[in-house]
């Protein structure tokens, strides 16, 4: 049997990917220098359990951890952002990514989930303070980074407080399981089935966390018209009650906000840490889905000392030094 091994396109993590060719059946290699226990181990945990529960999870083949190698099962090659390019029909695309979503969110919450003979993955849950965790990234990479270390110093306390006030309003507890970057790059049509990978980050929380992440994309363009009808779909198909739907928009606004916040200081250190430029190209949309977001009144103040902060020519660039 003759065996190749190819290198694909790798994702935003310390990951490597690889096609190995057996004869006519292929499968994926995955290296990690770093982070091996996140990338490898905890990726191949939340696997094993998502399948356990009905959820179409690549399957580990065969592992190598202390190499920094894993092998996994080939979904393919062929993402939701492949086929979004090409569909005429996005609407139904979106569709079966909510079922996925809400299929997840069906699955019981466990706080561990079990890797090994004896050793368990602990779950962590979105906090208060993990949420800051992650939109400091905004303040500590991309304001710094675009309108001078000086300058920032200025907005930081100012813009994390009002970005304080805004997460005590989250209604929903953190009872859900979350993929936690739940977007068409990380669905991939295998046969009939949607297959879901970059799982490593599962958390316990919000139940619109994920549908965030899959509408409010920053890798995918897609009218508002669309975005409300799957919001209402969600509605449709989930078991919230009418009299929290305000509150579940006021979460979803929240979360995309602060995802898109997220994205944008980490997309900004790819580029100023790993040397990965190529992702400077989403910034100004990123900010246009932050500014959509934004017509809420609850984010009245925030707005201000945004736009105080980073005016709109800066929010359209995508060269920095």
């Amino acid at each position: 049997m003759q065996f190749k091994l190819k290198k694909i396109t790798s994702d935003a993590s310390f990951r490597e990917f690889f096609r190995l060719y057996k004869g006519k059946k292929t499968s994926i290699i995955v290296t990690a220098k770093k982070e091996k226990f996140k990338n490898l181990i905890a990726y191949s945990a939340v696997n094993k359990f998502l399948k356990k529960n009905g959820i179409h999870a690549p399957k580990l083949i065969s592992q190598h951890f202390k190499e920094g190698i894993m092998e996994i099962e080939d979904f393919g090659d062929k993402t939701l952002l492949y086929n979004f390019k090409k569909s005429k029909n996005k609407l139904s695309l979106y569709k079966k990514c909510v079922d996925v979503i809400l299929k997840i969110q069906k699955i019981k919450p466990v706080k561990k989930i079990k890797f090994g003979s004896n050793k368990f993955l602990n779950l962590k849950s979105y906090n208060r303070a993990s949420l800051h965790r992650e939109s400091n990234l905004f303040l500590n990479w991309y304001l710094p980074g675009v309108i001078g270390k000086k300058k920032s110093i200025k907005y930081k306390k100012i813009i994390k407080g009002e970005l304080d006030k805004i997460y005590k309003k989250i209604f929903y507890k953190n009872k859900f399981l979350v993929h936690r970057d739940f977007h068409v790059s990380n669905i991939i049509q295998n046969k009939k089935k949607l297959g879901v990978i970059d799982t490593q980050d599962v958390i316990l929380g919000n139940p619109m966390y994920d549908l965030a992440s899959l509408l409010d994309d920053v890798r995918v363009k897609v009218p508002a018209k669309i975005k409300n009808k799957i919001f209402e779909y969600y509605l449709n198909k989930s078991s919230v009650k009418k009299k929290q739907i305000s509150f579940l928009k006021n979460d979803f606004h929240i979360l995309s906000i602060q995802r898109n916040l997220k994205i944008l200081g980490i997309f900004y250190r790819l580029f100023k840490r790993d040397n990965k430029s190529q992702y400077l190209k989403y910034l100004p949309y990123t900010w246009s889905l932050i500014e959509l977001r934004m017509k809420n009144r609850i984010f009245e103040n925030l707005e201000i000392f945004l736009k105080k902060a980073i005016n709109t020519k800066t929010r359209k660039k995508i060269s920095f030094k």
